[in-house]
């Protein structure tokens, strides 16, 4: 199932909510009360006694509706002319593929790829038995698999818009808003080691510098 863009929503896909009165919905509120302090590293500490996997589902939801929002200013930049393969640079393309509809990685444009990852992205957050909402219902013994595929994927949308579409995210005057989120998304998962180095060397001087910042 595919979500067309529409100008007026601003975001790519609907957005993911967490249902309210709910404990993960109290875990986002923590998160959004510890990221105002403006100590980055700590906000995305476990907090004291909660459960490593509700907090990475809970801060995968938002990284999600965050990206959605970012790639939502952008894609009337981001078009099948300008970018005719998904990149992040001369050096990296990436072809689509996820290993149920489209079991042998395809070749596409970078709108086309990021409709697929963001579908399949929404699918899985949409998914009970992955990402239970209800209070007891356990997690799966695969989710952090899925969970650091989910966030693999994501990173490669940050990468693209930094590669190809800075111009244009600074002419948007989008680009606090983008490094905050971007700082947001490397420190979590470099606190719970979520993505592979290698995966991450597309904007690997970025993450150096925002890390280097910080210290």
């Amino acid at each position: 199932m595919s979500f067309l863009f529409s100008r007026s929503s601003k975001t790519f896909k609907p957005k993911k909510n967490i249902p309210e009165g709910s404990h993960q919905y109290e875990l986002l509120k923590h998160a959004e009360a510890t990221l105002g302090s403006g100590n980055l590293r700590q906000a995305v500490m476990l907090p004291e006694g909660e459960d490593l996997n509700e907090w990475i589902a809970v801060n995968t939801v938002d990284f999600f509706n965050q990206i959605n929002m970012l790639y939502g200013t952008i894609t009337e930049f981001c078009t099948e002319a300008s970018c005719p393969v998904m990149s992040a640079g001369p050096r990296y393309e990436y072809h689509w593929a996820d290993g149920t509809n489209i079991k042998k990685p395809i070749k596409c444009s970078a709108p086309k790829y990021i409709d697929y990852l963001m579908t399949w992205v929404q699918d899985q957050l949409d998914d009970e038995t992955l990402f239970p909402s209800k209070i007891g219902v356990p997690f799966p013994k695969n989710f952090m698999s899925v969970a650091k595929t989910i966030l693999k994927r994501l990173f490669r949308v940050y990468a693209h818009i930094y590669h190809q579409h800075f111009d244009s995210v600074m002419q948007l005057q989008e680009e606090a808003h983008l490094n905050t989120s971007f700082k947001h998304f490397i420190f979590f998962v470099q606190e719970f080691n979520l993505i592979d180095r290698r995966e991450l060397a597309p904007l690997q001087e970025l993450i150096e510098k925002l890390g280097s910042k910080d210290r």
